[in-house]
């Protein structure tokens, strides 16, 4: 390795299952005397995905051409290049001063214990950026027999603890995951760390107002949500499936919510209500989503947790956020986490659109210590192990 190892400033970039596009954060790692780390967020960009790409994207999760899938790994290295580029210029850090490259790219399939994919060629980003790039960090943890998701608790456990209580920290990406750490966490005590899968974040949510409303990318604001009522029935079925009462740990994706999973959405809620409303259909599709995060948190956290923040794109919606706050605080008990309750990630640290960002750019930072980036708690891996492929610049 170079002398940029050195260095503590790492970019981040992340394309989650939501499909929104590329999250690019540029952010330092400062380790202290005491060995605490803190991390400091220097820049942050995201870079859309044009309709197309959604569409290629999501395409290639039932099946795609060698063709379409190295061209869509190439064009998706370039584009994860680019917006490496961008938050560099925006951090205002010269080049030399930056360490590397950590991205986690973009899952493509999700199958442990016999697979992980993910697309976003890293000797691409490597020749648009000119460093290293650090990659394929899943790979590793589910070849050590892990679920190689979720990979942020390292991040949660050693940037975003409380000093005092017990945190849980809730993604709403596409899919949502839960990282559960005690107060003042440090390397000594992540064998006290869990985290798993919740089940869907936004992309049922997403899914079906696509599906319901072309021209909408998304529920905007929760209008749609707002405006309709919650299907019991399908929410309770849905609710059925195998993997909520799976005991942790346990990873999925878009490879349960797939495409013909919202469809077949959208005919259940038609079917079940009588005069259902595009609005009621995103409403049950909220419902889900927040029932599912109060089953989980009520069937496989023991812990006095004493407050959850919530991130990712779906902490924005404010349907979703008042649906967990309902759903999450009856099950969850202890005076104390009512008196703290539900909070954004962005309330207590930064943009919590950037918090996956940093934390891949964290385990990027790890990786060019040599040091495990992995949880074995949260994946079920048979021991800790430095994650990542390394490509130089």
């Amino acid at each position: 390795m170079t002398a940029r190892s050195e260095s503590d400033v790492v970019v981040g970039l992340m394309s989650g299952t939501s499909l929104d596009g590329v999250s690019a954060a540029v952010a330092r790692f400062v380790e202290g005397e005491d060995g605490r780390i803190t991390s400091e967020l220097l820049a942050f960009v995201q870079r859309a995905y044009d309709a197309p790409t959604r569409e290629r994207l999501s395409a290639a999760l039932t099946g795609a051409t060698p063709a379409e899938y190295g061209r869509l790994d190439f064009q998706l290295g370039a584009q994860f290049g680019a917006a490496a580029v961008a938050a560099i210029a925006e951090a205002g850090v010269a080049h030399s001063d930056i360490a590397a490259v950590a991205s986690h790219g973009h899952t493509v399939w999700h199958d442990p214990p016999h697979a992980t994919w993910q697309f976003g060629q890293p000797a691409v980003i490597a020749e648009r950026v000119g460093l290293p790039v650090i990659s394929d960090f899943r790979v590793r943890d589910v070849a050590a027999g892990g679920q190689g998701a979720p990979l942020v608790p390292i991040a949660d456990a050693l940037l975003f603890s409380a000093p005092t209580h017990w945190r849980a920290l809730q993604n709403l990406g596409g899919i949502g995951n839960v990282t559960v750490v005690p107060p003042g966490a440090s390397i000594a005590s992540l064998a006290s760390v869990r985290a798993f899968d919740t089940g869907p974040g936004v992309c049922i949510i997403d899914g079906v107002t696509r599906a319901l409303r072309p021209k909408l990318p998304y529920d905007r604001d929760g209008a749609l949500a707002l405006a309709g009522t919650a299907i019991d029935s399908i929410v309770g079925e849905s609710l059925a499936h195998p993997f909520f009462a799976a005991e942790p740990p346990k990873s999925t994706g878009r490879e349960l919510f797939t495409n013909h999973y919202i469809d077949d959405f959208v005919v259940r809620c038609r079917a079940a209500k009588k005069g259902c409303t595009d609005s009621d259909i995103v409403a049950t599709a909220v419902s889900l989503t927040a029932r599912s995060i109060a089953v989980a948190y009520n069937t496989f956290i023991v812990e006095p947790v004493a407050e959850v923040l919530l991130s990712g794109g779906g902490a924005r919606n404010p349907a979703l956020f008042a649906a967990i706050e309902r759903e999450v605080i009856p099950v969850a008990g202890p005076a104390q986490f009512r008196a703290r309750g539900i909070r954004r990630f962005d309330d207590v640290f930064f943009d919590g659109d950037a918090k996956e960002a940093v934390a891949f750019a964290f385990l990027g930072w790890l990786h060019l210590k040599g040091r495990p980036a992995n949880v074995p708690t949260a994946t079920g891996a048979r021991g800790p192990r430095v994650l990542g492929t390394y490509t130089p610049a």
